[in-house]
């Protein structure tokens, strides 16, 4: 059995190398000629995977290391019989944590703000789990739940109002909601002074070129984007303009995109009549001792900041001589080796508020002191 995947699918080798013959390449040079010989594909979000790709393929299972699936074309594989798997929730750890990271990294007094999620499927409930957790108001605007599912859903204008707004919605351009262009130059014109938009979702449910357009002439808007319309090539303009930006690594810890290859491995196993494979997920923990004072904000920065993959972005791209596109694909590809919160052993917290709150967040806590009743 002849297995093609993106070289950025983590571990893909190894998980998979046991059942067929693996080649690896780019997935943006995947293409029509490579599939000749090919029974397996494995992609990732920026190969589109449809008919002009596997028309004259013997491809038979197609598996996406993605949350998403905007980027296959499923009706094209099921009317031709192909069998397809994805990762949903894959990382669904990592990108609430890096939209976490923004906030102590970026936002005074977040936690006295009031946060507004929008979407509240993997990742969106998570994150509402997260910061209520923490006990921050939050507010939820998702079309398909109801109060019953949600207690603290709202309207799309309700949400809006937030101090704080999310984006976490898949990318669909049909149907009773369609996301595409949701922040669109009247949603984003009307957004109140000082709202943070944060999108760690998909970049063309925020238009990009209505937000140059708004963030223009209404400065206080503060907008952090991981993810961009028209990726890899990116508008420039738009990323001197935002308060953060990044190349699409919110989900990109080791955990996440580890898990997103072995849900693709049982999808193959259950497709290809193969015993369920058993993976070991319970790696080693890093010890990492903290300086007192500590804080939420100071713990989870140490750990994780992102505004240090913001400035590498800015540098890259403003120094690329070349294609901005090659240049945001090598970031993506070059990002350094990000943890889950939960693989860091904490010492050195002797604040017990401090200690439930970064619990909460997934850290683990090596209690080394007497704790004080904090504030």
């Amino acid at each position: 059995m002849k297995i093609l995947a993106d070289e950025n699918i983590t571990d893909v080798v190894r998980l998979f190398g046991p059942y067929g013959d693996v080649s690896i390449c780019s997935g943006r040079e995947i293409d029509a000629a490579r599939l000749a010989d090919v029974d397996v594909l494995l992609v990732r979000s920026i190969t589109r995977v449809d008919e002009q790709l596997l028309a004259d393929s013997r491809v038979t299972f197609v598996g996406s290391a993605t949350i998403g699936t905007d980027h296959i074309d499923g009706e094209y594989l099921r009317s031709h019989n192909i069998r397809f798997a994805y990762a949903p929730g894959c990382n669904a750890n990592a990108v609430v944590q890096y939209v976490i990271a923004v906030l102590c990294s970026s936002v005074s007094a977040w936690r006295d703000k009031t946060v507004g999620i929008i979407g509240c499927g993997n990742v969106g409930s998570r994150l509402l789990r997260c910061l209520q957790g923490l006990g921050l108001k939050c507010k939820v605007y998702d079309p398909f739940l109801d109060a019953s599912q949600c207690p603290v859903l709202v309207d799309f204008a309700e949400v809006m109002a937030a101090d704080i707004i999310c984006v976490h919605t898949p990318l669909t351009r049909e149907g009773r909601f369609p996301t595409y262009h949701m922040f669109d130059q009247t949603v984003l014109k009307n957004l109140n002074s000082g709202t943070v938009l944060i999108n760690a979702g998909r970049g063309a449910v925020v238009d990009n070129k209505a937000l140059l357009n708004v963030l223009s002439s209404n400065p206080s808007l503060q907008v952090v984007l991981d993810v961009w319309e028209d990726e890899p090539d990116i508008n420039l303009a738009l990323l001197d303009k935002v308060l953060m930006g990044t190349p699409h690594i919110a989900g990109h810890s080791f955990e996440g995109k580890l898990r997103g290859t072995e849900m693709l491995l049982e999808g193959f196993c259950r497709w290809n009549n193969q015993a369920e494979p058993v993976f070991n997920r319970h790696g080693d923990t890093q010890s990492l001792q903290l300086n007192e004072p500590v804080s939420l904000e100071s713990a989870v920065l140490e750990v994780y900041n992102p505004v240090r993959d913001s400035e590498e972005m800015i540098r890259a791209l403003n120094a690329c001589t070349s294609n901005v596109g090659e240049c945001f694909d090598a970031l993506r590809r070059n990002y350094s080796q990000r943890w889950e919160f939960s693989h860091f052993d904490l010492e050195g917290i002797t604040d017990k508020e401090v200690e439930t709150a970064l619990k909460e967040l997934g850290f683990q806590v090596n209690q080394s002191g007497e704790a004080s009743p904090g504030l």
